[in-house]
């Protein structure tokens, strides 16, 4: 797709236009991409960060329509703090996940600042499995995909089979996984619930469209797979630290994702050792006997 200048709406298709907020980073790529569905009355899909100058475009691209929901994929702070001053600018109830309390977040300071939680996140109706906001000419129905987070949703727009997938699945990056809250075992079983479902095209919270979803879930579990892997191999040799497994496993990336890589990597050891495939010792990992 051509270069999309922060702040402008873009059409993607008759029922979908985007909004990019201004929060470009690592975690996030370009920045948030705020979906707008509808024409006529408007769902407006994670509103993103709350900064006076955003709001101000989220305002001018919905240009007087009345805004049926605001929605909300996950309560990662790239994503929900809009909703209470878009709340207040057009009346619109938030809807969608449930809120998120978490006793200890601090692991995830190391993830990065896009990376937390909006703790001061208050829907006004959260959505389960398979319920729907509706409005002229649209559906969002909600789909639960644990993971990333666990409250995290997906929402699928029958009318165009389109599924607006949130960080769940995106096409510039994997999705971070970062216990307590994140969690690999749900994250992939997240993902084989996506692969019979017949969405034409996804529209990630942050990237461009994925044009072919079922080829990049694949691909997606493929990966993981690898990842679980190679941090079988690399036990299998000797007891190992986070640390130190990530220094093998993620050559060539920038050192500044290491600590979201070693959060996934936890992730992927949790998931092992609940199966009984690795122990830990301290800081140090090993294989199991059953391994």
């Amino acid at each position: 797709m051509s270069e999309q200048q922060t702040g402008v709406a873009q059409m993607l298709e008759p029922l979908v236009s985007r909004v990019l907020a201004p929060n470009p980073s690592a975690f996030t790529n370009t920045g948030t991409q705020v979906h707008l569905v509808g024409t006529t009355d408007l769902a407006v899909i994670d509103p993103g960060p709350d900064t006076p100058e955003h709001i101000d475009a989220l305002i001018a691209a919905i240009a007087g329509r009345p805004v049926t929901a605001i929605v909300i994929t996950h309560t990662h702070r790239d994503h929900s703090p809009g909703s209470r001053p878009l709340q207040a600018a057009t009346g619109a109830p938030i809807i969608g996940c449930a809120p998120l309390a978490l006793a200890d977040s601090g692991p995830r300071v190391g993830v990065g600042a896009d990376a937390s939680f909006d703790h001061d996140y208050a829907p006004d109706r959260v959505l389960a499995e398979g319920e729907s906001v509706t409005g002229q000419g649209w559906t969002l129905t909600a789909l639960a995909t644990p993971g990333h987070t666990s409250n995290h949703l997906c929402f699928a727009l029958p009318e165009t089979r389109a599924l607006f997938s949130g960080d769940h699945v995106m096409g510039w990056s994997t999705s971070i996984v970062s216990p307590p809250d994140g969690d690999m075992a749900a994250y992939m079983a997240s993902l084989e619930k996506l692969l019979p479902r017949d969405d034409r095209i996804y529209y990630p919270a942050h990237g461009d469209p994925v044009d072919n979803p079922q080829r990049l879930v694949r691909g997606m579990m493929g990966h993981r797979k690898q990842r679980e892997g190679q941090i079988l191999r690399l036990l299998r040799k000797e007891a190992r630290t986070i640390p130190a497994m990530v220094e093998r496993m993620y050559v060539g990336i920038d050192r500044r994702l290491f600590p979201a890589a070693e959060r996934s990597v936890l992730a992927h050891l949790i998931d092992l050792r609940d199966r009984g495939l690795v122990s830990a010792t301290g800081d140090a990992w090993s294989k199991s006997s059953a391994e």
